[in-house]
């Protein structure tokens, strides 16, 4: 689409640099974000500076910055977008150069809107896991919920979590789950040992990153989502799902009480859900706080197992990261078949919406929340997968009581 009339040539020239193809509006909106910019950065003599970063793509340009007035539109996200990365999503996506004295991260009153003093954050490659494969054992049995296939994703949550009434079970969780002596099997695998042959298996990327279900109480409601896109929300709204997005409005169960309905309506905006870098992110969006249980989190800080962290309206919290998991995993391969299935827990993460659970709060367990949401991180899960069925079967035969 052509430039609009009386359109200032400051603002063509910073224009022409701009990446990807926009349609109609998008380009209007795109000139609207320019002329805004040129409009502020003139006045502190910035403009130069910025034009200077633009055409020369260089990282050693000067910051331009800019008063942050709000958090919802950030300035340095926009025009990052808008000049170096057309498909970005989110502030995490992004990671500030050393020297930027105004980067984001700082929470200074300004922001650097220089798109050269930010790199995108990339994924890390994990690297392979050596797994050593007993090759003499004739025992196959499996774990109950594990089978020897690829892709193993699991309708419910791992062995350990539920007992068979529904209601959780938190003192098996709390033991199998112990952070302190990982390894359940009585013969430690090492991979010295003659008989064993050392096989890498690596992580994939799953098309689906990760598995959402919707819970009222210990009744599961609705379809479960799976997510492809790297953010996406989750919200109390009535409006159909999408890729980028799973509305909980729409969804009927004819056994919901007044305590659900009541915590329906402050859902609202709810959480969103970012997987960037191989992390992953909850950010409440609502009004009300949400609360989270991941392992992969509470191992990180030193908590118990099964702690649930508040995180409230306007915060965020990092819920896994999958090179620590990689590295747990390395780890637990040395100890033995069954320390490795007991990863399975850490693939899984619990949130409830307004009302939390746990040792603080009159609700002990999250099937006594009104609302809650389950999340099956799949990649992991079905790496997982791989290693257990390279390494056969385990040493002793384990199940959900083990």
């Amino acid at each position: 689409m052509s430039i609009l009339p009386f359109t200032p040539p400051i603002v063509k020239r910073l224009l022409g640099w701009k990446k990807g193809e926009q349609n109609g509006q998008e380009e209007k909106w795109c000139e609207k974000a320019v002329k805004s910019l040129v409009k502020k950065l003139k006045k502190t003599g910035q403009l130069d500076e910025l034009e200077k970063a633009i055409t020369s793509q260089n990282v050693n340009t000067k910051y331009g910055r800019l008063q942050v007035s709000h958090r919802k539109g950030l300035p340095h996200v926009i025009y990052c977008r808008l000049w170096r990365w057309p498909d970005l999503q989110s502030h995490h996506e992004l990671r500030a150069v050393d020297h930027c004295e105004f980067a984001f991260h700082t929470k200074k009153d300004e922001v650097c809107v220089n798109p050269y003093h930010y790199q995108r954050v990339e994924t890390p490659i994990l690297p392979p896991v050596l797994v050593p494969r007993h090759t003499d054992i004739p025992n196959t049995n499996f774990p109950a919920g594990i089978e020897p296939q690829s892709n193993y994703i699991p309708e419910t949550p791992p062995p350990g979590y539920l007992s068979e009434d529904g209601e959780t079970n938190d003192h098996q969780l709390n033991h199998s789950m112990d952070t302190s002596s990982p390894s359940l099997s009585p013969n430690p695998v090492s991979p010295t040992n003659s008989n064993l042959d050392l096989q890498p298996v690596t992580y994939c990327e799953s098309a689906f990153w990760c598995s959402i279900s919707y819970y009222e109480l210990n009744q599961r409601v609705g379809e479960t989502f799976h997510a492809s896109q790297p953010s996406l929300t989750v919200d109390g709204f009535t409006d159909p799902s999408n890729s980028e997005r799973f509305c909980l409005g729409l969804l009927s169960n004819v056994n919901r009480n007044s305590a659900v309905e009541l915590t329906r309506r402050h859902i609202g905006r709810g959480v969103r859900l970012y997987y960037i870098g191989g992390e992953v992110f909850a950010e409440c969006l609502s009004d009300s706080a949400i609360f989270v249980q991941s392992p992969n989190c509470n191992q990180r800080y030193g908590w118990h197992p099964a702690t649930v962290c508040k995180i409230p309206p306007g915060c965020n919290l990092k819920i896994f990261n999958n090179q620590e998991f990689a590295a747990l995993l390395a780890q637990s391969v040395n100890q033995g078949f069954e320390a490795v299935y007991q990863l399975t827990r850490m693939c899984t993460i619990r949130m409830s919406f307004v009302k939390g659970w746990g040792a603080e709060y009159r609700r002990q367990t999250v099937t006594s929340t009104p609302c809650w949401i389950e999340l099956h991180l799949n990649g992991p899960l079905q790496w997982l997968d791989k290693v257990l069925t390279q390494m056969g079967s385990p040493s002793i035969h384990c199940s959900s009581v083990s």
